[in-house]
């Protein structure tokens, strides 16, 4: 199933796709979250090391399937498939947008 994601949003997949830190990096606001697994990033340096780090310790694919709005949050849906604990799953994806970049992303079960 193909689904159309914001630009902001499609790249973000894209670079995750290619296990690309400084391009997601750059998708994000200056001063952006990222909430996963427990923990908080701020700001580009961290969301950049954050990514690094991921891509370091599992190899996994990424495949959004469904996309709803939640009032200013873009909530995308989308099946992991790797070598991390609980493998295959399905995560949630909480998107908020600000202009043409990611400014706060939750990723949950």
């Amino acid at each position: 199933m193909s689904i159309e994601l914001p630009d902001a949003i499609k790249a973000y997949f894209s670079a995750d796709k290619k296990g690309d830190a400084q391009a997601i990096a750059e998708v994000f606001t200056q001063d952006a979250t990222v909430i996963d697994e427990g923990n908080t990033y701020t700001g580009r340096d961290a969301i950049r090391q954050w990514m690094a780090n991921a891509s370091t310790l599992y190899t996994y694919t990424v495949e959004p399937f469904e996309i709803a709005e939640d009032g200013q949050r873009t909530i995308v849906t989308s099946h992991l498939v790797g070598n991390f604990p609980g493998s295959p799953v399905d995560l949630r994806y909480l998107f908020v947008l600000r202009g043409n970049k990611i400014a706060e992303l939750e990723i949950v079960l």
